[in-house]
C-alpha cells in the first residue's frame, strides 16, 4: 500500500488545484461526504446521536463542516464545537461553515478556555465525536488549548473518528505532540499516509479507512511516493513460483556460513530456515571442531567442515568456501559466527571474491563497520538485517539517534551504500538502494527472544536462493517471519516463543500468505 508524507500530498491536491483545474472545494465537498459516509457505515448503531464534531480553522475543519451537513442531512443530531473565532475561518472551509450553519447545525465558537468551557456545559452528551481539528499539515507542538480539548475528547470514554490523522500526530513522522486523539476510526483521503504506521502516531489511528475524493488516477500515480506499507496481500503476490514439475534444483542452493563455539544453534536455525523458506538445498559451512554438533542436530541440510582455530573460522577456510560457493545461488553470512580478526578477513575476502546474492547478519555485520565501501560496487545489492544496536555501530551513533528516525536513518544507508537495508525491530523497516522504504505490517513482542534474527537471515537467504531479488526477498521474508509470530500470538499470548517454534511455524503461514486465509 503505498503511503504519502505530508508535504507530497499537499503536492497532489495543489498539482490537481491548479494545474488539473479541479476546484478544491470539489474536493473538499467530496472528503467531507466521505466522513459522513463511513460514519454512517462504522457506528449506524449510534444514530441519531447526539453527535459532536471538534474543528478547527482550517481545512480539516472544512471537511468536518460538510460532513456535519451531510449528517444533519441523514437525520443526525449534530453539534459542531469551533476552536477559533468565526472571522478566522476562510476560503473553502467559509464556504462549507456558512452552509452548515444554514442546514441548521448547533455552533458553539470556543477559541479560548473560557469560552470552551462555557460551550461544553452547553452541549448535550455526545456519544460520538468527529476530530476534525487538525489535519496532515500539523506538526511541532500543540497549544495549550488543543491540549485540553484534545484531553477532554479523550476523557469522554465515547467512539472518536478522527478526520484525515488524529490531532497532535504528525502525518510525516508518526511524532505525538505530548497528546493526541485516541481515534476509534481514521477516514483519510486518496491515499493513506506515513504516520498513520509509524509509531508512536499508529497506536492514535484506530480502524483506517481510505476515501477517493475525485483525484484524477493518471495524476495520482505520478505522485507515488517512496514510501510503502507492507500488508499480507503485498507480500503474498511476492511468494516465488513452485512449478509442478520443479525438483530440489529448480529451487536453489543456499550457502550459510555460521556458527562458533557457543554459538552453534545460529548456524543450526539459519540453515533450517533457509529450508523452510523454500529452498531446494541448503549447506552450512561451519568450524570444522563443531561439525559433529550440526551434523547431529541437522539431518536434512549439508555441513561443509572449514579449519578453525578454537571454534571460528580463520583465513586458511577461504580457498575451500571459495569452491563451495560454486553452484551456490545465494549466500548467508554471519549467524554466529564470532567477532575475531580471522573471522573478519575471511568474511572479506569471501564477499570480494564473490558476486552470489547476498544476507549479511549479526556477527558479518562488524566487518561493514571496520569498512563501509564494502558493498558499494556489488552488482548484485547486498541485504543487511541490522537490529537498532547494529545499526547505530554501523553509523557510529548513539542508539537513540537510529531510534528517533528510523525511516530516514534506513533510507540514507541504503542509498548511500547501495544496499537493501532490513533495520529490525518494531516495525521493521526495509529499504532500498534506489530509496523505496518498506514498513512491515506483521510481528508482535514474541519475536523478542534469541534466535528469531537467525531464523529471518536464513528465511530472506533461501527467498535469494530462489531467485527473488534482494529486495522482494527482505521485505517478503520480513513480512512472512512476522506473520508466522502473529498466527503463533493467537495461541501463545506476547512471551515464551522459541526460535525453533518459528521454524515450524513457517510452512503454515507461507500456506496461509499463498490462500488468503489471514485469519
Amino acid at each position: 500500500m503505498r503511503l504519502l508524507t505530508a508535504d507530497e500530498m499537499r503536492a497532489l491536491d495543489r498539482e490537481a488545484i491548479d494545474q488539473w483545474g479541479l476546484p478544491g472545494a470539489v474536493l473538499m465537498e467530496n472528503a467531507g461526504r466521505g466522513v459522513a459516509d463511513q460514519l454512517e457505515e462504522t457506528f449506524a448503531e449510534l444514530w441519531p446521536g447526539p453527535l459532536l464534531i471538534v474543528a478547527g480553522k482550517g481545512n480539516n475543519g472544512g471537511d468536518g463542516f460538510v460532513a456535519a451537513r451531510h449528517l444533519l442531512n441523514r437525520g443526525w443530531d449534530v453539534s459542531l464545537l469551533l476552536l477559533a473565532d468565526l472571522k478566522a475561518v476562510t476560503g473553502d472551509a467559509r464556504l462549507f461553515l456558512d452552509l452548515m450553519q444554514r442546514s441548521g447545525a448547533d455552533l458553539h465558537p470556543a477559541d479560548d478556555g473560557a469560552a470552551f468551557l462555557s460551550a461544553i456545559a452547553e452541549l448535550p452528551a455526545p456519544v460520538l465525536v468527529v476530530d476534525a481539528l487538525l489535519g496532515t499539515g500539523f506538526t511541532g507542538a500543540l497549544s495549550a488549548h488543543y491540549s485540553e480539548v484534545i484531553d477532554w475528547v479523550n476523557a469522554l470514554g465515547v467512539p472518536v473518528l478522527a478526520v484525515d490523522v488524529p490531532s497532535g500526530t504528525d502525518a510525516t513522522s508518526g511524532a505525538v505532540s505530548g497528546t493526541a486523539i485516541q481515534a476509534e476510526l481514521t477516514v483519510t483521503f486518496e491515499s493513506a499516509k506515513v504516520g498513520h504506521v509509524v509509531d508512536p502516531a499508529a497506536d492514535y489511528v484506530g480502524d483506517l479507512t481510505v476515501v477517493d475524493i475525485g483525484i484524477p488516477q493518471a495524476l495520482s500515480l505520478q505522485h507515488a511516493g517512496c514510501h510503502h506499507y507492507v500488508d499480507a496481500e503485498a507480500a503474498a503476490e511476492l511468494l516465488p513460483e513452485r512449478p509442478l514439475d520443479g525438483h530440489k534444483g529448480t529451487f536453489g542452493h543456499l550457502l550459510v556460513v555460521a556458527g562458533s563455539t557457543g554459538k552453534t544453534g545460529a548456524g543450526i536455525l539459519a540453515a533450517t530456515a533457509g529450508l523452510r523458506s523454500g529452498a531446494g538445498l541448503v549447506t552450512l559451512a561451519c568450524p570444522a571442531s563443531l561439525n559433529t554438533i550440526f551434523e547431529v542436530k541437522l539431518t536434512e541440510a549439508m555441513t561443509a567442515p572449514l579449519p578453525d582455530a578454537g571454534g571460528e573460522l580463520t583465513g586458511e577456510a577461504l580457498p575451500e568456501l571459495t569452491l563451495h560457493c560454486e553452484g551456490k545461488q545465494a549466500l548467508c553470512v554471519g549467524p554466529g559466527l564470532g567477532t575475531g580478526t580471522p573471522v573478519s578477513a575471511l568474511i572479506r575476502g569471501l564477499l570480494a571474491g564473490t558476486d552470489l546474492p547476498l544476507i549479511l547478519d549479526a556477527d558479518g555485520l562488524n566487518v561493514l563497520a571496520a569498512n563501509g565501501k564494502l558493498f558499494r560496487h556489488r552488482a548484485i545489492p547486498a541485504v543487511l538485517t541490522p537490529h537498532p544496536g547494529e545499526m547505530a555501530r554501523l553509523l557510529n551513533v548513539p542508539v537513540a539517534t537510529v531510534t528517533a528516525d528510523r525511516l530516514g536513518i534506513a533510507r540514507k544507508f541504503a542509498v548511500e551504500h547501495g544496499v537493501v537495508l532490513v533495520l529490525k525491530g518494531a516495525q521493521t523497516v526495509v529499504a532500498a538502494p534506489d530509496g523505496n522504504v518498506y514498513l512491515n505490517g506483521s510481528g508482535n513482542p514474541l519475536l523478542a527472544s534469541g534466535g528469531t534474527g537467525d531464523v529471518l537471515a536464513g528465511l530472506i537467504g533461501g527467498l535469494l536462493a530462489q531467485g527473488l531479488d534482494p529486495v522482494s526477498a527482505a521485505v517478503l521474508g520480513v513480512f512472512w517471519h512476522g506473520f508466522a509470530a502473529d498466527r503463533l500470538a493467537e495461541s501463545r499470548g506476547d512471551a515464551g516463543l522459541l526460535a525453533s517454534d518459528l521454524l515450524r511455524a513457517l510452512p503454515d503461514a507461507r500456506h496461509a500468505l499463498l490462500h488468503g486465509d489471514l485469519e
